[in-house]
């Protein structure tokens, strides 16, 4: 079992239990020790793992009031009951949380935004929000703010904080999924891995790997499953087999651009073994179930139904301070995502073992 240990500050000083209890008293930001000072500047692309409102404000959509609940008190366009472990990465740099890129009202773009929005993928490139849609869209921003920036406009990031930001990057979740609800066989699946992450502008990169599919209530609860494709932790082995292989690859990857992007840092993340750890290991970190999403439909062992998710008519919401892994069956609580961050900026997991704060001396 891996264990949480040398946390510095914030985050990372208070136990695995202790923390569980004191979340839904904490301030907006911890106080903490960064090399960022107050001038850290994040650019986020990826899906709903860390989508800060951007489905929300794209397309208009509405989150059930449940969404929130635990810290914000409000549906805060997050898919999640609280902070998702971009909003907890970013209280370790002491800067402001990111608003979503298309958000009309306000937002505050002067340490960075979010791209990021629920649903998207890597592959096909032009369908809305793929991630070459979403960083299409920053250069767009860039450009436009390097104009303002030009003709005397404040608060807003010029040329040297678009050069020393960092770039974070978690997608590729639902390629592996979209994959296998489209039948496609396990070969197929992994030709789907990305192969490009890199394609303009800065020198810090940040990349999660995809978390262990196989795990998630959503996949669990799928019709026509045989207990022979289960591992001894209860997740559905072809699923998690083939998000390794996609992380292998994208580890790979990594590793090349690191190589030919002389002046770039790529640091590779490993999210599934943190979050397997997680799972395998839940009541050690305080968690009640592993394997049942919080809201849903359908009760144990699961609590998940397809036609009745997260909020609509119908579904259940466990009560507040029920110890949960999985949210909705797709996405993380509050609970885990402060856990998986707290061990994210322990640098266990990093290749190469750079802080978070790393580009603010780089």
């Amino acid at each position: 079992m891996v264990r949480t240990a040398g946390r510095s500050a914030g985050l990372r000083s208070i136990p695995t239990g202790l923390l569980l209890l004191l979340l839904p008293l904490l301030p907006a930001t911890l106080p903490v020790e960064t090399a960022c000072g107050s001038g850290a500047v994040v650019f986020n692309f990826g899906d709903s793992n860390s989508d800060t409102g951007g489905l929300t404000a794209g397309l208009g959509i509405l989150l059930p009031q449940e969404e929130g609940r635990v810290f914000f008190r409000r549906s805060s366009g997050r898919l999640c009951d609280g902070r998702l472990v971009i909003d907890f990465l970013c209280e370790s740099l002491n800067t402001s949380y990111l608003s979503p890129y298309m958000e009309p009202l306000g937002a505050d773009f002067s340490n960075g935004a979010n791209f990021a929005v629920a649903g998207s993928c890597t592959r096909p490139p032009d369908v809305p929000f793929a991630l070459a849609v979403q960083v299409r869209q920053f250069l767009r921003f860039k450009l436009r703010s390097l104009e303002l920036v030009a003709q005397g406009a404040e608060d807003l990031i010029d040329a040297e904080g678009f050069r020393t930001a960092i770039y974070a990057i978690d997608i590729g979740q639902n390629d592996l999924a979209a994959a296998f609800s489209s039948n496609l066989s396990y070969v197929q699946v992994i030709e789907r891995v990305p192969s490009n992450l890199y394609d303009n502008g800065g020198k810090n990169f940040w990349v999660h790997n995809t978390g262990p599919l196989g795990c998630l209530p959503q996949k669990l609860a799928l019709p026509q499953k045989h207990n022979s494709s289960l591992n001894p932790y209860g997740c559905l082995i072809p699923f998690n087999n083939a998000a390794k292989e996609f992380n292998a690859q994208l580890s790979a990857l990594c590793d090349n651009l690191n190589s030919e992007l002389k002046n770039a840092t790529i640091v590779y993340t490993d999210i599934y073994s943190i979050k397997y750890d997680l799972i395998a290991n839940h009541t050690a970190y305080g968690f009640e179930t592993a394997l049942m999403a919080c809201c849903g439909y359908g009760g144990p062992p699961y609590n998940f139904n397809q036609s009745i998710e997260c909020g609509a008519f119908g579904s259940q919401v466990c009560p507040l301070g029920s110890k949960y892994i999985s949210w909705d069956g797709v996405h993380y609580t509050e609970a885990a995502n402060a856990i998986v961050a707290s061990e994210i900026l322990t640098t266990k997991y990093s290749k190469p073992n750079l802080a978070f704060d790393y580009f603010c001396t780089a």
